[in-house]
């Protein structure tokens, strides 16, 4: 495929110190003096960091080549050691230490954001930007509002194919301020100290020392151990929402979350956060005109996930025997039914229609799959038997990993470093080995357990 010649930044040490010593001498506080408005203000201070950046770091050119990974890269396998900061949970007051932590756990491969503020200028010059933005965070929490700036999305469509034969054939990716994702971290960690302690302990997504294989082992958990019962059986109908994200209503959501007693300050700093968003497209040079939108929570914000979860947390199974678990916006319903009465699986699942109908959220009825076997598998992204065995999942692990190990021959034949075969067959070959193993790994045989290994035994050669 032909390389594309992009422009970036050369951070170099001499560069990065001139920088500095320009911000080290740039009075902030003329900048707020001459405005009261906090949105000029920012949007001054931005575009001056931008021009100081601009005029002292170097740029340079390089070939892009569509098959670029970023595992290659060493800088995002970096992996944070220090937790992010917890602040206290009656009040949320941004520290100056907060921030500067924040910038300088910066990924400097991650893309700039519409306000033109790269992460590698909030990286390099963290000392020099913190206290400014410091200040502009606790106004912006104090008077509960989000500057226009942070509430811009730039859209950039990615091809998903080299043809392009129409619009379904790009991806849409969503780049935000960097500098506000900075601050949707303060403020996450703050929601979560709030709101752990009163989320649905069947929401899986988005919470400390949870994942996708708990919920697929609670699930069968409760399969089996009702089917210990004779006579029993169980439903598990899977529900997908339509735009899930996009259908959030600010005000609903602010009432769920003055439920969740999180202060009344936040909760407007939110309702404004979602609230008359920005958002154009930019497609080479070509930029188009400035969309308005106050529904939904925006794609690519750290906080979108969270806030979705806190707006579907009263989304719950009223019946002991109807268990409704979440995984953010997949849903799974377990009716686990008796003596053939399915009159309290019917009703949970007419409220959760009526339900979702009275939050704004849309069930997907376009793309169903309606399956009239009796042993259909009841798991996404699994393969399991009617009987609940799991050798058809384990070939199908095996399968995949054997193709993947082409791959790693070919890059063996270039010379590589052991390392970075060693990272690619870690990301590329083991993830899909170790694919939900605390949930079928105990119920494996041993001649299950025989595939696995001579995959492993041919990556070791």
């Amino acid at each position: 495929q032909i390389p594309v010649v992009r422009t970036s930044k050369k951070w170099t040490s001499e560069a990065v110190g001139e920088l500095q010593g320009c911000l080290d001498c740039t009075d902030w506080d003329v900048f707020k003096s001459t405005t009261n408005s906090l949105d000029e203000y920012t949007d001054t201070v931005s575009s001056d960091i931008y021009f100081c950046a601009d005029s002292i770091i170097p740029s340079c050119t390089r070939l892009s080549y569509n098959n670029d990974k970023p595992w290659f890269t060493a800088k995002l396998r970096r992996l944070s050691a220090t937790p992010p900061p917890t602040p206290h949970p009656s009040h949320l007051s941004p520290q100056e230490e907060d921030v500067n932590s924040l910038f300088k756990r910066l990924n400097t491969c991650k893309a700039t954001g519409p306000d033109s503020v790269s992460p590698s200028l909030l990286k390099h010059c963290a000392n020099q930007l913190s206290p400014v933005f410091t200040d502009i965070f606790n106004t912006s929490l104090e008077i509960c509002h989000v500057l226009a700036c942070f509430k811009t999305s730039a859209f950039v469509p990615v091809p998903k194919k080299t043809k392009i034969t129409g619009l379904n054939d790009y991806i849409p990716v969503a780049l935000t301020s960097v500098v506000m994702k900075s601050f949707e971290r303060l403020v996450l960690s703050y929601l979560k100290d709030i709101t752990d302690p009163l989320l649905d302990p069947l929401q899986f997504a988005y919470r400390a020392n949870r994942s996708v294989d708990d919920a697929v082992n609670m699930a069968l958990h409760f399969i089996l151990q009702h089917l210990d019962s004779p006579g029993s059986y169980a439903r598990i109908p899977f529900v997908d929402f339509s735009s899930a994200f996009n259908m959030i209503v600010p005000s609903l959501l602010r009432d769920k979350l003055f439920q969740l007693n999180v202060p009344d300050t936040m909760c407007s700093w939110i309702t404004d956060f979602l609230t008359d968003r920005r958002r154009f497209v930019r497609l080479g040079t070509h930029v188009s005109d400035l969309q308005h939108i106050s529904t939904g929570s925006p794609q690519g914000c750290i906080l979108s996930p969270l806030l979705f979860s806190l707006y579907t947390n009263g989304c719950t199974s009223g019946h002991q025997s109807v268990k409704l678990l979440k995984f953010a916006d997949d849903t799974t319903v377990i009716g686990l039914i008796s003596a053939r009465d399915e009159s309290a699986y019917w009703g949970e699942m007419d409220r959760l229609v009526s339900g979702c109908s009275m939050n704004n959220l849309e069930l997907k009825t376009v793309e169903m799959i309606v399956d009239f076997r009796k042993d259909p598998a009841p798991l996404p992204r699994t393969t399991i038997t009617k009987e609940l065995k799991w050798e058809q999942n384990i070939s199908s692990l095996a399968k995949k990993a054997q193709q993947r190990m082409y791959f790693l021959r070919e890059l063996k034949k270039f010379l590589l470093p052991v390392k970075m075969l060693v990272n690619f067959y870690t990301a590329i070959v083991e993830s899909i080995l170790t694919s939900y193993i605390t949930v079928w790994f105990a119920a494996a045989t041993a001649r299950d357990k025989a595939k696995l290994q001579r995959v492993i035994h041919s990556a070791e050669k």
